[in-house]
């Protein structure tokens, strides 16, 4: 099969797509024929030896993927040859086939297409994990997101309506901003044009939000931090900006708010149960059309490379999906 392998950390443009064995399933585990794989930003990280996981070389990346069952390890039950299935692969989803625990495994609803599937679970998982089980968002209760026309900033939108609360979206341009509309943001801040607390002020009057949702970190954290309200919530769910920020703790203390981090992987780990629970919430927001996934960029596996470049120049709007298969 062919796959996308990481041989020696740096750049994207070092991977290499080689002809190796396909994998064979062990006990517990399905095996994928993958149709599509969707770029994430620690994909970025991985293959640079920048996350806090860190494999062996030479290894696949590649974090999510959607597909056709076509193997199954010994002892699994819940699926069969055939199955239409998403799975987190953690790495190796950039190929042809690779094989993954059945607990990371979810069946697709008809309603689905491969290429939105393998963008889906990760931003959204990461979405609700974050409001439901870390911030228990309530309806009624302000949401700022930040970088909110990537990936996870879109999905984080139209999560938090479906729950019920307000958003408003801030981000780096005016086409990012036009764009977290379509998807549901009541209110949109230019940062780079606008102050952020200023903005927040214009939108949200002196009351400030209620919840933060960060995927980027940097400079924007401190700023965004001192426009929270009482009791509020601020999600550490990611550092696009490159930079880890550091929060005065007399921030929270003043404002009796907590810093919550959001790490979804050992969410799934740790309960796979609440994970199924929240992806059947998904697909039924989905099958209800109030989550419209946006898949800004399509690469052949061959430029995987490109795609994940994309990502990390911060290009992308939405979804950037890698496509193997027949992607329908």
């Amino acid at each position: 099969m062919r796959a996308i392998l990481c041989e020696r950390h740096g750049p994207p443009e070092r991977l290499a797509l080689r002809d190796i064995p396909p994998p064979e399933p062990a006990p517990g585990e399905v095996r994928l024929r993958v149709q599509a794989a969707s770029v994430n930003f620690p994909d970025a990280l991985i293959i640079q030896n920048l996350y806090q996981t860190k494999p062996p070389l030479p290894f696949g990346p590649g974090s999510e993927a959607a597909g056709f069952v076509d193997a199954v390890g010994e002892g699994v039950g819940d699926f069969h040859v055939g199955d239409r299935v998403a799975a987190m692969t953690t790495f190796g989803a950039f190929a042809e086939q690779v094989a993954v625990p059945a607990a990371r495994v979810l069946p697709l609803p008809e309603t689905m297409s491969f290429e939105v599937a393998s963008g889906f679970t990760v931003v959204y998982g990461t979405a609700i994990h974050a409001f439901e089980q870390r911030a228990a968002l309530r309806s009624g209760e302000t949401v700022l997101v930040l970088g909110a026309a990537g990936g996870v900033g879109l999905a984080a939108i139209e999560v938090a309506r479906a729950m019920g609360a307000r958003v408003i979206a801030a981000a780096s341009s005016e086409e990012k901003l036009a764009l977290a509309r379509r998807h549901g943001a009541d209110g949109t801040i230019d940062y780079s044009r606008e102050d952020l607390r200023a903005g927040i002020r214009r939108i949200a009057g002196d009351r400030g939000v209620d919840v933060v949702f960060d995927p980027v970190g940097g400079a924007l954290a401190e700023p965004a931090f001192r426009s929270i309200e009482r009791n509020g919530r601020y999600l550490v769910v990611g550092f696009a900006a490159g930079d880890i920020p550091s929060i005065p703790l007399n921030l929270p203390l003043v404002k009796s708010a907590a810093i919550i981090g959001v790490f979804w992987g050992s969410f799934v780990v740790a309960d796979p149960e609440a994970h199924r629970r929240n992806a059947e919430r998904l697909y039924d927001w989905h099958a209800r059309g109030l989550l419209v996934p946006e898949i800004s960029r399509r690469f052949p596996l061959e430029e995987t490379a490109a795609a994940i470049r994309w990502v990390m120049d911060r290009k992308a709007l939405g979804k950037v999906v890698v496509t193997i298969g027949e992607a329908g």
